[in-house]
């Protein structure tokens, strides 16, 4: 019995390495290239493996996707606790969020939320949701961080703030295609955003902050 149960293990090992390989490789390919012009075989031919063995693991495309946001959503939510966890205040935290998810994305025509939106809005509405929530938690973090620091008006309404900011973001990506222009968009919402919760100590540090940007662009 002991046997037969070492001689399993690897084997699980390798069956879960091969699904997370093929939810990396799916994911990177529907955020560089788009969902819907990305087929199941041209996942199998960039891994080396046959379209039957990624249905082995997913029974559809429509699985595989949201599995590959899943992934995306847990990188993108690891790299924004690394980002709370460095000493960068309110507004600076602002925008290096801003960086990644810019760097994230920076090989994309369409918005990909755009895309999904369009071709698999079931999947899209469920991953808008998820988004959403983990959005109202760093947003409130940010306010009562800035707050602290003096670089936020001491008596806003927190939760009328974030909900105002996190509103704005996704209303720019629901309906923007290009994402060229939802980023340009999302800076201008986030200076917005800023002059209208910042004390003259943090408009000193939004100009910083965008010039900083635009000299980087």
């Amino acid at each position: 019995m002991e046997t037969i149960l070492v001689l399993k293990f690897p084997v699980v090992v390798l069956h879960l390495q091969m699904r997370e390989h093929i939810i990396n490789t799916a994911a990177e390919l529907f955020l560089n290239l788009g969902f819907k012009s990305i087929t199941m075989d041209d996942i199998a031919n960039k891994i080396g493996i046959s379209k039957k063995t990624i249905y082995k693991f997913f029974s559809t495309k429509e699985v595989l996707i949201e599995e590959a946001i899943e992934k995306v959503h847990h990188d993108i939510d690891v790299s924004v606790k690394k980002i709370f966890l460095r000493k960068y205040n309110a507004i600076e935290e602002n925008f290096e969020i801003r960086r990644t998810f810019k760097e994230l994305f920076k090989s994309q025509e369409t918005s990909p939320i755009y895309q999904l939106k369009k071709h698999y809005p079931k999947i899209h509405e469920k991953a808008y949701k998820k988004q959403i929530e983990a959005c109202k938690i760093w947003f409130v973090k940010n306010i009562e961080k800035g707050m602290n620091e003096g670089l936020y008006r001491p008596e806003l309404d927190v939760e009328v703030s974030s909900n105002f900011y996190y509103f704005l973001i996704f209303q720019i990506n629901e309906f923007c295609v290009l994402e060229s222009e939802a980023s340009a968009l999302e800076l201008k919402a986030l200076e917005y955003h800023t002059r209208a919760i910042a004390t003259p100590e943090g408009v000193k540090e939004l100009e910083k902050q965008l010039s900083n940007t635009y000299i980087n662009q």
